[in-house]
């Protein structure tokens, strides 16, 4: 079985409802900031043009939409598997803090009114619930309390609450002048980090990290955090930490002991040193690579850069070949990865191919393959863009094969989109988040060498 979030994909699909219901009128109202939205199609762009618009109306799903309380990400755009707008999403806010740099870096919103809004999400954080230090899933987004994803998993989230923590320690480089709210911001991130009891989760000194602790079910999750998937980050942030660290064993010994770990096999042409034969969902590439630089990132086990463009191909090359003869596959449509579909929640893959294309899959991967994934753009806006083309940028999934275009958005396939596209064009959160002193700490300790590393 597929390891990772693709767990909690398996949640959402038994308890999918068989129609996701539009958004309620009444939640749009809430809106008070205001990214003006673009919904005519622009033909004739250019390609920074394009860029442009798509990183900016994206970003719209974070600032029009986040919620009017917290601050944070709602975890979607409509109202599904039981849930509303109320449910705000811990690593999906993660990411909303990434894009919410990009936009302040590239003028769209200005630098006050940034870092005032992300104070008041810090503060939220302060009151919310956690455990050890570390947030759930799902905080209900006014309150702060504790939504359960799942019967036992109402307590902590490790995995989640690293995409958040991923995003706050970038705050933390970036929002650097000396004034009152930029100060505060600083030091209360500082305050968040330094309470995560990052050597809980190994479960009483195991030589692993643990996903889930709930006060009232203890660990009767159960689930190991071992590669290959996307809680890199987890283990990078947990050896980097100033108060509760854990030792390089927990990585070694724990992330990169499992029978799909390493893999040295080729797919359509492409080695894989890592995980799954085909590679998995693309997501796999994107959540811990928003901050993690993977430009010449190495440890004992893989060259990053080769395993996520790689992964990237292997899915493209998937997609070209076609196996289930899927309409609307081809060279500029293409991209598998966890998302909504025709049948529910997905972990869309080589291995699970539903006919579902995930437009996030091919926008993320801009910096390890520009232009397959700019031919990927281009097609969605231009020639899909009156299905997939929304307020909050393009819809979370669409199957041409079944005739079926989304209308929900999910905050962490938006988020990837914005960061990603960033990290093609300026490398701005990668060089934010590698000169963070305690992301230096902690890689060096695992024994990892890249050029964004200052030398010992």
């Amino acid at each position: 079985m597929v390891k990772g979030r693709l767990f909690k994909v398996l949640f959402l699909v038994l308890t999918s409802c068989s129609t996701i219901a539009p958004h309620p009128v009444e939640a749009q109202k809430k809106n008070t900031k205001n990214i003006p939205s673009q919904l005519k199609i622009q033909k004739g762009l250019s390609d920074e043009q394009l860029l442009d618009l798509v990183q900016k109306q994206t970003f719209r799903y974070f600032w029009n939409f986040g919620h009017p309380v917290s601050g944070m990400a709602r975890e979607r755009s409509n109202v599904a598997f039981g849930y509303g707008d109320e449910v705000v999403t811990t690593g999906g806010t993660g990411f909303g803090i990434m894009a919410t740099i990009v936009a302040t870096d590239r003028k769209w919103i200005n630098r006050d009114s940034a870092s005032a809004y992300l104070l008041k999400m810090v503060k939220f954080l302060a009151k919310a619930d956690a455990y050890h230090g570390v947030f759930p899933h799902w905080l209900n987004g006014t309150t702060g309390k504790t939504i359960p994803f799942s019967r036992k998993d109402d307590g902590a989230d490790l995995v989640e609450s690293s995409f958040l923590f991923q995003g706050l320690l970038t705050a933390k480089q970036y929002f650097n002048a000396d004034n009152q709210v930029e100060n505060e911001l600083r030091n209360r991130i500082t305050w968040l980090w330094d309470e995560v009891e990052w050597d809980w989760f190994t479960k009483g000194g195991e030589e692993v990290l643990y996903w889930h602790w709930s006060p009232n079910n203890g660990w009767a999750m159960n689930f190991p955090l071992r590669g290959y998937n996307e809680c890199l980050i987890t283990y990078v942030l947990a050896a980097s930490a100033t108060r509760y660290p854990v030792s390089a064993a927990v990585y070694n010994r724990g992330w990169a002991q499992s029978n799909f770990f390493l893999n040295g096999k080729e797919f359509y042409g492409h080695k894989l040193p890592l995980g799954f034969d085909n590679g998995g969902p693309l997501f796999f590439s994107h959540y811990s690579f928003l901050g993690l630089d993977p430009r010449g990132l190495k440890d004992r086990y893989a060259d990053y850069w080769e395993q996520n463009k790689n992964h990237t191909l292997v899915n493209r090359a998937y997609c070209l070949a076609n196996p289930k003869q899927y309409k609307g596959y081809g060279t500029n449509s293409w991209g598998l990865t966890a998302s909504d579909s025709w049948q529910g929640y997905a972990a869309h893959s080589p291995n699970e191919d539903l006919g579902v294309i995930t437009p996030t899959a091919a926008l993320s991967a801009f910096p390890y393959t520009p232009e397959y994934s700019m031919q990927a753009l281009r097609h969605f806006y231009e020639d899909l863009g009156g299905k997939i083309w929304s307020e909050y940028g393009f819809v979370d999934a669409f199957s041409e094969q079944h005739n079926w275009y989304a209308k929900s958005h999910l905050a962490i396939d938006q988020g990837p989109i914005i960061v990603m596209i960033e990290n093609y064009r300026s490398g701005l959160l990668w060089k934010l988040f590698m000169s963070s002193p305690e992301i230096q700490k902690g890689l060096n300790k695992l024994g990892f060498t890249s050029p964004a590393l200052a030398p010992q």
